[in-house]
């Protein structure tokens, strides 16, 4: 994903009479050792005739020697070259074990062949004042370099200069200012006074505007620029020459293109040479254009391609509302921090130090834009096997008729407040809440941690322990023992208002009771957990569970009346339950068995909801909580049990997954609405830390790994278009079944039977067979079907293979489930998506699911199923073949009416099967690029924490693709064996993929093949013998370098994808004929591992 800058340089000089010229010497061709790939280059002088010869100067720079023979009033030199603009890493060097550390002495040889570059005058006294103040002593030769540069940038401020020369030291130093040229040349004398050697480098600089400024940092240039700039370099045993530029404090990097670098500053002048005595007018013009752009994650659309697609959208919208599908398209976006790349819980772990902050900050820069008046709760998450804690879940709910749910933000606490509330605080808020909700403050119980508990925990430790810094292997015990022992197990932790609400109509009223217990006292349950979810309620008069009064949740389809306005005082009079004294033997059904807890964690007040049953009892508790929080001059977290489901109360929260952070968006009806939230989300996310993308040690650029799930619907159950019309569901999965790109293009690296998002054929022979069967049981639009009929006929198939009917590419868990009202939704999920880095592809991919929900609602796809067999994990494993099946799918799509372009989807192709490399041997061009790869699950294996089962992704894939080839005279191999070429319909080109083992991990599906890297391939030519070219595919650093983090950024990510990649490196002299493997299952890829 590379940029192609052009440059333009014109200087000219007109004289007002005929001027003999003496030779002139040209220096403003790139030198040789200019990094950035100059992919043409081109020098015109003016006027003619004239003589132009290039040599080399001592340094090896590239000169033009111009000879005019006659006389001439102007002289016009332009030189216009064409840049590569690829990121170049300026630290992917080594240095040598005795030049780690400064000082260090150069090897009396290569001291001598440096004997130019060391060169040093006399100081004058504020050069030498300057260089006493610079520590003669370094731990690390690099650092003090670029600290070097970076402090000279710093204290010598920048300006342009016209006239000719540069300054010396004492003058930059007097002025504490100077060109490029000036603060370069001093840097140069201090290095050298230093013991370095270094040089003075003259050249081009381009730099080009960023496509996402900055949150933090400087923004960058606001337009493409380019001008004749100046740096130096420094000679580091290993490293060779380093780029300083000591006017920006950076090392120099794409954007420094060098003209020439020579010992001194007058060598290096882009244009020498003698003129006879005139009036001269100079001009300097320099221009840079961008002439090719890759298609990149960054800015993947123009204006005109998004114009495009927002006029499409809107057709799209016109016919929805036409044929009144009431669509609704939610999602659950994952992103990642931007600057902790290697902390366990941005990457494998569900919760971690930072998470829930990073969580809350995102929900409230978010609340005011999509939902003002919005309450905010912390509530407890999932909670899966062999986590010790259950998650966290922060929500946002705001009611759909514009009615505010919470009115002062300021009075929500968040993980960045602090407070100094005690226990003493909350029983005082538990107290003026029960007055408010008109209830008996006498009823509040004082919660106490189990001191019976504790006492025999506290003996069971080691004798030569104490609790507050007890020895123990769990961590989270060692804490939980510290925290308690430290505020006196008697202390009063908590307070405990026993409450719920009940009756109909006028006579619903709350209700709460004294709570008895056999020790006297409440003693909460051992734990971490909030006190809510702590509550000893089987310690409460015993009652079987037929005889408990509960309040059944609500039918999902089951109409309901607009909601009151809000109050801050809840209506009617509050009921005290009197609680007899227990009698053995005696049920007691009518205790209350709910609570609001009040309780102060981290010096703030925390408010712990009951569960309840209506909607409108929750936003009456809410708003008694906020008129409390006013009156206490408290702020307060709420949490605990969230409000009941119900299409009058809106939400959306943030909640953890491994290795992410989840935003679970709330349905957009529209595409602007669409399009308004998507934007904003990942702008919002971005200003906070966050973003929608990963980098892996390699530096291949990947999605954020927790996916971009999709969820369809509608408002209300009842108008769900999957449930008033299942032939809906089995036209998308007809579709997406004969697509297999769909499947593979938007999904993340792990793809496969056992992935979270597996197709229906993956690993099911007979899938296809039971499809069809299922899809004869669909009605034909215009039945009356009954709303459960759709799950009935596929929710035995839309699973994976061990039957989990979430994992799965279409899951429809929430669609009907039959086991109860919360997952009656009518919503469908659309799994295979992993997260894209820019919004507005994320906004694509949603407009071709809104596109063929619209085209299968008129028309109902009805083509019969493909059985892909083997050929559904080799053919579509590469670009070529997923790009050809999706370029079909969306001429199927068009032949409905709606045709997206397919260069749309460009981004997504290269940010999936992103460019490895490139060479052109002849008249033959070889690409290689990244190919997908299933990733195993292996067996069990036993481990400290009971068993383990592993994934293999120690094999992977490539695809080479070629061009101008001749079938009958050449061999692609590729380590040795025969590339198994395919025709794709294009004379001359060519494609396969190459599987091979790229490393060696302990477990592994087959442990004893051993890595296969690096890949050589060669162009064989059976005429000759021999290999005409080829190159070479690292899977690490090819020299050697162990990273140990994740890129920081994208450049850096580049750099260490392009370090892999040699255009060069075949076999030499006469090759063997290669090996050719067959393989039936597989006939268009060299599995490496079976030669």
């Amino acid at each position: 994903m590379s940029t192609h800058a052009a440059l333009t340089h014109r200087t000219s000089y007109r004289y007002d009479r005929l001027v003999s010229l003496s030779p002139q010497l040209i220096r403003l061709r790139p030198a040789p050792h200019c990094r950035t790939p100059i992919l043409s280059y081109s020098l015109d002088i003016q006027p003619k005739p004239h003589f132009l010869n290039w040599v080399q100067d001592p340094q090896g720079n590239f000169c033009a020697r111009v000879v005019f023979p006659e006389r001439v009033r102007r002289f016009d030199v332009t030189v216009d070259l064409i840049a590569d603009m690829a990121t170049i890493n300026p630290f992917d060097f080594f240095v040598e074990p005795e030049t780690e550390s400064f000082p260090f002495q150069y090897d009396p040889v290569l001291a001598g062949e440096l004997a130019p570059f060391r060169r040093v005058d006399a100081p004058g006294p504020l050069l030498e004042a300057y260089l006493r103040d610079i520590p003669r002593e370094a731990p690390n030769t690099v650092s003090f370099l670029t600290g070097l540069n970076g402090r000279l940038a710093s204290e010598v401020g920048y300006i342009v200069r016209m006239e000719p020369g540069v300054w010396t030291a004492e003058e930059v130093l007097t002025n504490r200012k100077g060109s490029c040229r000036d603060s370069s040349w001093l840097l140069v004398q201090i290095l050298r006074h230093l013991g370095f050697a270094a040089r003075f480098v003259s050249g081009y600089l381009i730099q080009l505007v960023p496509d996402v400024k900055p949150v933090e940092g400087p923004a960058g240039p606001p337009a493409d620029f380019t001008d004749l700039h100046a740096w130096c370099e420094v000679y580091v045993p290993g490293a060779g020459w380093i780029g300083l530029d000591p006017t920006s404090g950076l090392l120099a990097g794409e954007g420094h293109i060098p003209l020439a670098a020579t010992p001194e500053p007058g060598s290096a002048a882009p244009i020498t040479g003698a003129v006879d005595e005139a009036e001269t007018e100079f001009g300097f013009e320099m221009e840079v254009t961008r002439v090719a752009e890759t298609p990149r994650v960054t800015k993947p659309y123009t204006d005109t391609q998004w114009a495009a697609v927002q006029a499409m959208a809107a057709r799209v919208d016109a016919t929805l509302a036409a044929g009144d599908v009431r669509l609704t398209v939610g999602g659950e976006p994952t992103f990642v921090a931007a600057d902790d790349r290697d902390a366990p819980e941005w990457n494998t772990e569900a919760l971690g130090p930072t998470k829930r902050r990073y969580a809350g900050r995102l929900l409230r820069r978010l609340q005011p834009l999509w939902a003002p008046g919005a309450a905010l709760t912390y509530a407890q998450g999932k909670w899966y096997p062999g986590e010790q804690l259950p998650r966290w879940g922060l929500h946002c709910h705001w009611r759909a008729d514009g009615e505010a749910v919470w009115t002062d933000t300021a009075l929500l606490a968040s993980d960045d407040d602090r407070d100094d509330a005690t226990a003493k605080d909350a029983a005082e808020f538990a107290i003026m809440l029960a007055a408010r909700l008109g209830i008996d403050p006498s009823l509040r119980i004082p919660a106490r941690e189990d001191v019976h508990y504790y006492l025999w925990r506290e003996g069971r430790l080691p004798a030569n322990v104490v609790a507050e810094d007890a020895k123990l292997r769990d961590p989270l015990e060692r804490a939980r023992l510290r925290r308690l022992f430290g505020q006196g197990l008697e202390a009063e932790v908590g307070s405990v208002l026993p409450l719920r609400r009940v009756g109909a109509g006028p006579d619903r009223a709350w209700e709460s009771g004294r709570w008895a217990f056999r020790d006297g006292e409440l003693f909460l349950i051992p734990g971490d957990s909030p006190i809510g979810f702590r509550l000893p309620l089987d310690t409460l008069p015993w009652a079987s569970e037929t005889s408990v009064e509960i309040e059944p949740e609500r039918d999902p389809f089951a109409r309901r009346e607009p909601l009151k306005p809000r109050r801050d005082l809840p209506e009617g009079r509050a009921r005290i339950v009197e609680q007899p004294v227990p009698e053995p033997g005696r049920e007691e059904p009518g205790v209350v068995r709910t609570a609001l807890c009040v309780e102060a964690r981290g010096g703030l007040i925390h408010v712990f909801f009951p569960p309840l049953a209506a909607l409108g009892d929750w936003l009456d508790l809410v708003a008694a909580v906020e008129s409390t929080a006013r009156d206490s001059g408290r702020k307060v977290f709420l949490e605990g049990y969230g409000p009941p489901n119900d299409p009058r109360l809106l939400s959306f929260s943030v909640t953890p997954d491994p290795g992410v952070i989840e935003v679970n968006v709330h349905p957009a009806h529209s595409w602007p609405e669409l399009t308004e939230r998507t934007e904003t989300l990942y702008e919002e996310a971005r200003q906070v830390g966050l973003e929608a993308q990963k980098f892996m040690l390699d530096g291949r650029h990947v999605g954020t790994g927790g996916g971009n799930h999709m969820v369809m619907g509608a408002a209300e159950p009842a108008d769900s278009p999957f449930l008033r019309r299942p032939d809906l569901l089995k036209s998308l999965v007809g579709f997406w079944h004969n697509h297999p790109s769909l499947s593979f293009l938007f999904s993340g690296l792990f793809i496969g039977p056992t992935s979270q998002h597996p197709r229906v054929d993956e690993a099911r022979s007979d899938a296809v067979h039971e499809l069809e069967t299922a899809f004869a049981c669909v009605p034909p639009p215009g039945s009356d079907v009954p709303p459960w009929l759709v799950d009935r006929i596929f929710r035995n198939l839309l699973v994976d293979a061990t039957g989990n009917t979430h994992r799965t590419e279409f899951c429809i868990d929430k669609m009907y489930d039959p086991s109860g009202p919360s997952g009656r939704r009518g919503l469908v999920e659309f799994r295979g998506f992993e997260m894209p880095p820019h919004a507005r592809m994320s906004l694509v991919q949603q407009l071709l699911l809104r596109a063929l929900v619209t085209a299968f609602w008129e028309r109902p796809y009805e083509r019969r199923l493909v059985n892909w067999g083997t050929r559904l994990h080799e053919d579509f494993m590469l670009h070529h073949y997923v790009s050809q099946d999706f370029r079909d799918a969306l001429e199927e799509l068009g032949a409905y009416g709606y045709a997206p372009d397919p260069a749309w989807f460009a981004p997504h192709l290269e940010f999936r099967f992103p460019k490895i490399g490139n060479v052109a041997v002849r008249d033959i061009a070889l690409e290689l690029r990244h190919a997908l790869e299933p990733w195993h699950v292996l067996g069990e294996e036993a481990t400290g924490g009971g068993t383990t089962r592993f994934v293999d992704s120690s094999v992977e894939r490539v695809q080479a693709r070629v061009t101008g080839w001749v079938e009958e005279r050449f061999v692609l191999a590729c380590n040795g064996a025969a590339v198994p070429l395919q025709v794709t319909g294009v004379d001359g080109e060519y494609v396969a993929g190459v599987r091979f083992k790229a490393w060696d991990p302990p477990s592994a599906l087959h442990p004893t093949v051993r890595a296969q890297a690096p890949l050589v391939f060669d162009i064989w030519d059976s005429w000759t013998g021999r290999s005409l070219g080829g190159c070479t595919h690292h899977v690490a650093h090819p020299g050697g370098r162990n990273y140990q983090t994740f890129p920081v950024n994208a450049n850096e990510a580049e750099a260490r994808r392009r370090a892999l990649f040699f255009p060069f490196g075949h076999t030499p002299g006469v090759m063997t004929e290669p090996v050719r493997v067959h393989a039936r299952a597989t006939p268009r890829t060299l599995d490496l591992r079976r030669v």
